[in-house]
């Protein structure tokens, strides 16, 4: 009998888009997850699990589920004995605090004797004996946000991602506790054929987010400035060289970090090169 692997993810939300669009860029389509609890895979040996994500974590520990994506913040809330594999990069959000526009919030001694609204009150306990501070913790499954407004609570603390949800609802992000994003995790006990199946993902993950991270750069340079131009651009071991039917002239390709991109192209423009494409990378292997 073949191994399979069994990954538990969000069933729905944004959480789920990424983590579905992260496993169809690893060449893994799910099947038949629409208003189910249990799919199958294709491209790859896997069984997945659609649940709540906050659930995810105790599934996990105990061995019904694998492996599991589901954001950081719920990782540190639940505080399950599972591993954090890697980061991947996408959900990201933040957990803040936040309180009513008109209020003059002087730093972290502020929140002594509050009370304060949360979904998150192991999070929030662990902040606010860090900081010796005492407050009366209001724990709230949803709609934390409005706890404020009908004088439920002094003060929030909450997901935020764009703060449009603080706004609408007269509120203002005052300090941001904990960084969030989706991470792969996994049981801590996992046989021999599943470690290997998971590192074949792993494989497979960090060949998208590599490709996500870079682009392929295809550009014509004079020869009299190519190394100045390599220079700058000096690729994964080395940029790829071509003559150009034009004397004088060839064609480099290369890949560039995004986060570099746009200082890069300014100085490949300065350095004389010209007819300069960028190109998406589908997949990077090193």
């Amino acid at each position: 009998m073949n191994t399979k692997i069994t990954l538990a993810i969000q069933k729905s939300g944004r959480l789920n888009e990424g983590t579905i669009d992260l496993l169809y860029r690893c060449g893994i389509k799910i099947l038949n997850g629409n208003n189910h609890l249990k799919a199958v895979a294709e491209g790859f040996p896997m069984e997945v699990l659609l649940l709540r994500d906050d659930d995810i974590p105790q599934y996990v520990a105990d061995g019904v589920a694998d492996i599991g994506i589901l954001g950081y913040n719920e990782v540190i809330e639940k505080g399950k004995d599972i591993s954090i594999v890697r980061k991947l990069g996408f959900s990201r959000c933040r957990l803040s605090i936040a309180v009513p526009r008109d209020v003059n919030y002087t730093g972290k001694e502020w929140l002594s004797g509050k009370r304060i609204a949360t979904s998150y009150p192991e999070i929030l306990k662990s902040f606010l004996a860090e900081n010796s501070l005492q407050a009366e913790i209001h724990s709230i499954s949803g709609s934390v946000e409005i706890t404020p407004g009908i004088g439920m609570a002094d003060a929030i603390f909450e997901i935020v991602s764009s703060g449009g949800t603080l706004l609408s609802n007269n509120l203002k992000e005052v300090d941001v506790i904990i960084n969030s994003e989706a991470v792969l995790v996994a049981n801590k006990n996992l046989c021999e054929s599943k470690v290997d199946l998971l590192k074949k993902l792993e494989f497979r993950i960090e060949a998208v987010r590599k490709a996500q991270r870079n682009k392929y750069i295809l550009l014509n340079a004079p020869k009299n400035k190519l190394n100045e131009i390599i220079n700058l651009i000096p690729g994964m071991k080395s940029p790829t060289i071509l003559p150009l039917a034009i004397d004088g002239w060839c064609s480099v390709h290369s890949v560039v970090n995004e986060e570099d991109f746009w200082e890069v192209i300014g100085k490949l423009k300065e350095a004389g090169a010209e007819g300069i494409l960028v190109v998406p990378i589908e997949k990077m292997v090193i």
